[in-house]
């Protein structure tokens, strides 16, 4: 069973950085795709990065382009946003979430994380 935790989240002014962590847990990950998404108070929960464990291969949501960068640590089993120029609009709970690489859908979810950017 996969077991994702988050960790790193914060009271951030606006422009400033954070880095979240997802420790996971449970399989061997290569074969998954690791994704970072977000939900803010009263609204629906967005994508936000992506990663292929294997590949290293990323995707990121355009409102994060150039300021987000996800990464993994194989010998850690962790995956990173590193969350750079941070805007009051970043602020949400954050989630980590896997899926194998042949399944659409992520179906493995951390609890999340409180990320909150002060303007």
């Amino acid at each position: 069973q996969v077991q994702l935790v988050e960790s790193g989240g914060g009271l951030v002014q606006a422009g400033g950085s954070l880095r979240l962590s997802c420790a996971a847990s449970g399989r061997t990950f290569s074969s998954y795709v690791m994704g970072w998404f977000r939900q803010a108070p009263g609204k629906e929960r967005e994508f936000v990065a992506r990663i292929t464990w294997s590949s290293g291969s990323t995707g990121y949501a355009d409102s994060v382009k150039g300021r987000f960068t996800i990464s993994r640590d194989n010998t850690k089993n962790t995956v990173y946003l590193q969350m750079n120029n941070l805007k009051p609009e970043d602020t949400a709970v954050y989630y980590c979430a896997a899926r194998l690489i042949v399944v659409g859908n992520f179906g493995s979810w951390g609890p999340g994380t409180q990320v909150t950017v002060s303007s």
